[in-house]
């Protein structure tokens, strides 16, 4: 049992196969927390995992049928995830229409400028066009499901909002995306005080298809203005029933007091778990790396009660941050897990701009990063920064993801997977999790409950 004739041959993907009806059964896969040297048959029924059965020989009969996928011995674990990536500014850089806005010093203040300029020349088009191509990558790398920011103000009005919802319905039925309606600009400085992004941003919390709304507290030229912001962003999250998504404290500056702690209370003053709050996310957060063991166990206890996860952004983190040697300058996600009991994961952020003019739109990138960036030396380690851009991902944007809360598969969970190695690397090919996250090669087929999305 869990044995098979042979395994040195090609892997069965046929295109027209997989576009004419839904998966139904893989045959002999290597699947996670179990050992590599046993393969595995998973029968499909309406989207979610009906059986996983030790594969044999004789199952090998099924194989030429239709909705049957042969993976020839590959390693099939749950699909990834964007916890937080922007939608309607990527591939800037590699846009011949914004081919004049070069990177010169690779700072915040000039990735905002020219991400302001590029703003004003935002139409449909290329915002379907571009996000259209994030969408697609993003799924021939193993995703399933995202969250998405597209930016409301007085400069771009509703043409992200419109296109990311154009977007969500689009790929619907290969891959689930959330919709933030995100104010980047300030909610209370500026000439007009905020007046006219607030109003947008009423509307569109208000729109169908909207599913989070966030804003960045830290972009207001006052302390009191950040406080005004958060205040004023997490009342209409709740008034709106939606979920909440913050980018905080994004700076390395000791000097600053950390607006976690207002944020934190002001959560709490709203009554949020009392009225049915959902979920709150908060992003970068490279303030907190200068915290102290106490500001930890604060945090900590603090969050305890609190539908509160933390998303790290390491590759745009250590571009614009900068840190001083020595210094770490994105969160210590896999710290935050294991020794807080934090929710949180790690994310792409951005693709192809001036906040991230480097990266690509595969989520193992960045768990391979953290493998130096948080020294994850272990196979425990590696396991878990996969499951921050799988399972803890798809948790912390309300996803359905395993039963297990682990990446040990079981009958009932949603067939939601990715299977590495699509063409046939032989001795290459990667037999466990921790070889994913090392290297997890470009030739990847996914699975959305039970349906091939890149045939």
């Amino acid at each position: 049992m869990g044995t098979r004739a042979s395994t040195d041959r090609s892997v069965s993907f046929d295109a027209d196969v997989t576009k004419a009806a839904p998966v139904h059964k893989i045959l002999g896969v290597r699947l996670p927390q179990r050992s590599v040297s046993r393969f595995w048959d998973i029968t499909i029924s309406n989207g979610l995992i009906y059986s996983i059965e030790p594969h044999t020989a004789e199952s090998l009969a099924t194989r030429d049928c239709p909705g049957v996928l042969d993976a020839s011995g590959r390693l099939l674990a749950p699909s990834l995830c964007h916890a937080h990536i922007h939608l309607d500014k990527c591939f800037l850089l590699q846009d011949s229409k914004y081919a004049d806005l070069e990177i010169i010093s690779g700072d915040f203040s000039e990735a905002m400028r020219l991400t302001g300029q590029a703003k004003a020349r935002f139409r449909e088009d290329d915002l379907l066009r571009r996000g259209r191509q994030l969408i697609e990558e993003s799924i021939s790398f193993g995703v399933t499901s995202m969250r998405a920011f597209v930016e409301v103000d007085g400069q771009v009005n509703f043409r992200c909002l419109h296109a990311g919802l154009q977007l969500k319905s689009e790929f619907v039925e290969r891959c689930s995306i959330q919709i933030c309606a995100f104010a980047q600009l300030p909610l209370f400085s500026g000439e007009d005080g905020g007046e006219e992004i607030r109003v947008l941003m009423i509307e569109a919390a208000q729109t169908e298809g909207v599913d989070v709304v966030g804003s960045t507290p830290y972009v207001e030229t006052e302390v009191s203005k950040c406080k005004q912001n958060m205040r004023w962003i997490s009342s209409l999250a709740i008034a709106n029933d939606k979920m909440l998504d913050l980018h905080m404290d994004y700076h390395l500056d000791d000097q600053k007091e950390p607006m976690i702690w207002s944020a934190l209370q002001t959560i709490k003053e709203r009554g949020w778990n009392e009225r049915g709050g959902k979920g709150i996310c908060m992003g970068h957060c490279t303030r907190f790396t200068l915290f102290e063991s106490d500001e930890w166990e604060r945090l900590r206890d603090e969050c305890r009660s609190l539908p509160v996860s933390f998303v790290g952004l390491p590759t745009s983190d250590l571009f614009i941050i900068r840190p001083a040697p020595g210094a770490r300058g994105t969160l210590p996600i896999t710290a935050l897990i294991r020794d807080f009991d934090l929710n949180a994961a790690i994310a792409v952020n951005n693709v192809g701009n001036a906040f991230t003019p480097h990266g690509s739109c595969d989520p193992l990138a960045v768990a391979c990063l953290g493998v130096g960036v948080y020294h994850a030396v272990t196979k425990a380690d590696a396991e878990l920064l996969y499951e921050c851009v799988s399972i803890r991902a798809k948790t912390l944007i309300g996803e359905e993801q395993t039963a297990s809360g682990s990446l040990e598969l079981s009958v009932g969970d949603p067939a939601d997977f990715v299977i590495f190695d699509r063409d046939d690397h032989g001795w290459r090919n990667r037999k466990s999790i921790a070889e994913a996250v090392y290297d997890a090669g470009n030739s990847r087929q996914t699975i959305r409950r039970g349906k091939i999305t890149n045939p």
